[in-house]
């Protein structure tokens, strides 16, 4: 029970990836673009002829700006079909539509039963509680209805997506069923929503300010708690709470209520009105900064001056790499799953030193954000170039000047008392490596005993022989009642064998072979497919 868990929260985490990985380029857009634009910033250095209203680069920083702003703005959706896409095992593109087929029906269901209850009208509900969502008024549930949704759909998805209806309904068996089915079921979600939403809310709005209240001994368990979840992939799943929703606190930004941590930093970016921003909301961002940018290259030089100096040379390439990765992007995996894998303590160590950062960031007031991670980009854009007096970006710097030997004299010292082998350190038949998640999953996949073993469905196998082996075949796909196949070599095709299968008619047109099934056709090609993958 504990492993299914496990992996249904690790599979949830991979797929936020996928929108979240929209993120940097958004931020870029919209970091630039706010920056340039904000009428205080060039009237407080002179740019009114270079960066004012009615010049090219004014107007190119605009639509960047807008651009940017309007990824951040429909989130929601784009988790709703990310998720969906993700957590789908086979035909991933019908997920993916119903996702969103499922996240629109939810919200206009929503709107629905709020217009008849009367609530649609100024005051009848706390401020905050409602907002467009593409062009609905709804509940305003911010990404957390996109994750409901995609979470829906994919779980009616993996469980319908080979249906076969009775003939009357062939038609609308298989993949065709899930929009149909998501539909229908997303009406039901979108009216128990509106009873359970409103509670869901005041929970959310009550727990954030739990959270806050807590002060700086939560930011330090906010992280600590979100390094130590980097090797289970289940840091997003902790982390987007506090980023996306309430539970990173709500702020009246131009008289517009904003929730979620990320959602605040970029509304007091975009607004002309902001003098500092929100350290509150900031406090589950800023902490990275310093453990960036420096404690993972003191941890790496500690690592390159233990390692055996035979080896150093071919280290500093692997560490200079994984560093200037980590530093530039954010991206600090390959060094921090050496840390795991070599000394468990050195990662221990890395958890407290990153929730330090976080709370002193949080005690000096660094109110730089990001758009997806710690790197020296964010830094620049969201801190340098917004100014001192309303990030205090300079803090996160004295901050990390003392964490760098910190990390290197910690590091150092546990790697040469404790003998651990980090890159470098290896025993001479050992290849010289930094680990990656491939090598932990790797690592996991020897610990499991699989005893099933997967057989091909004796239709599928006919189809595959009939046409001519998998390596004859070039192209898959089918319509309404015949798969459509594109092979290479059509005098391998065997007709025989195809309606053994149960086809009705093959029809031949060169390399293009239609084979005919009847509506529940799009069962046979899901079937296909598995079969055609565990064969490549």
């Amino acid at each position: 029970m504990k492993t299914e868990i496990f992996g249904i929260l690790q599979r949830t985490g991979r797929s936020f990836m996928l929108p979240i990985a929209l993120l940097p380029v958004a931020g870029l857009l919209l970091g630039i673009g706010a920056s340039f634009t904000n009428q205080t910033t060039i009237e407080a250095y002179g740019l009114q002829s270079l960066l004012g209203e009615g010049t090219l680069l004014h107007t190119l920083l605009t639509v960047m700006k807008s651009a940017g702003s309007v990824v951040f703005a429909n989130l929601p959706v784009l988790f709703a079909i990310g998720v969906a896409l993700g957590m789908a095992k086979k035909e991933k593109e019908v997920a993916a539509i119903s996702g969103a087929i499922g996240f629109l029906i939810m919200h206009a269901t929503i709107n629905a039963m709020l217009e008849i209850n009367g609530l649609l009208a100024p005051g009848a509900l706390p401020e905050g509680a409602l907002g467009m969502t593409l062009g609905v008024n709804s509940l305003q549930m911010g990404v957390f209805g996109g994750v409901i949704t995609g979470l829906g759909v994919a779980a009616l998805h993996n469980r319908y997506y080979r249906i076969e209806l009775p003939a009357t309904f062939a038609f609308f068996g298989g993949t065709r069923f899930i929009p149909i089915i998501s539909a229908l079921a997303f009406v039901v979600v979108g009216i128990l929503m509106f009873f359970i939403w409103p509670v869901v809310q005041n929970a959310i709005l009550h727990l954030g300010d739990l959270v806050n209240n807590a002060g700086y001994a939560g930011t330090f368990i906010y992280g600590l708690t979100e390094r130590a979840l980097i090797p289970f992939g289940l840091h997003h799943v902790f982390a987007m709470p506090f980023l996306q929703t309430g539970l990173g606190g709500t702020h009246l930004i131009d008289g517009v209520a904003v929730s979620g941590a990320t959602n605040i930093f970029f509304a007091e970016l975009a607004s002309p009105h902001t003098q500092l921003f929100s350290v509150d909301a900031t406090r589950f961002m800023a902490g990275k900064f310093p453990f960036y940018l420096f404690g993972i290259p003191a941890a790496a030089l500690a690592i390159y001056h233990t390692a055996r100096p035979e080896k150093r040379k071919l280290v500093f390439g692997l560490l200079l790499s994984a560093t200037l990765t980590a530093v530039l992007t954010g991206i600090t995996e390959p060094i921090e799953f050496s840390f795991l894998f070599a000394a468990p303590l050195l990662y221990v160590i890395h958890c407290v030193l990153a929730g330090l950062s976080f709370m002193l960031c949080h005690i000096f007031s660094v109110g730089v954000g990001q758009a997806f991670s710690g790197s020296l980009i964010d830094f620049v854009l969201f801190g340098i170039m917004q100014g001192n007096a309303k990030t205090h970006w300079v803090n996160a710097i004295l901050i990390g000047i003392p964490l760098f030997p910190i990390y290197y004299f910690s590091f150092r010292f546990c790697i040469t008392h404790f003998n651990f082998k980090t890159p470098g350190r290896e025993d001479d038949e050992q290849e010289t490596k930094l680990y990656t998640r491939k090598d932990l999953d790797a690592r996991k996949q020897t610990r499991i005993e699989n005893s099933n073993t997967s057989q091909s469905d004796e239709v599928s196998a006919l189809i595959i022989s009939g046409l001519g082996g998998a390596d004859n075949i070039a192209d898959l796909d089918c319509c309404a009642t015949r798969l459509r196949i594109t092979v290479l070599d059509e005098s391998q095709v065997d007709d025989v064998q195809l309606k053994a299968s149960g086809a009705k008619g093959v029809i031949r047109k060169g390399k293009g072979i239609q084979v005919i099934y009847g509506p529940h056709v799009t069962l046979i090609k899901s079937g296909l497919e598995e079969c055609l993958d565990t064969t490549a």
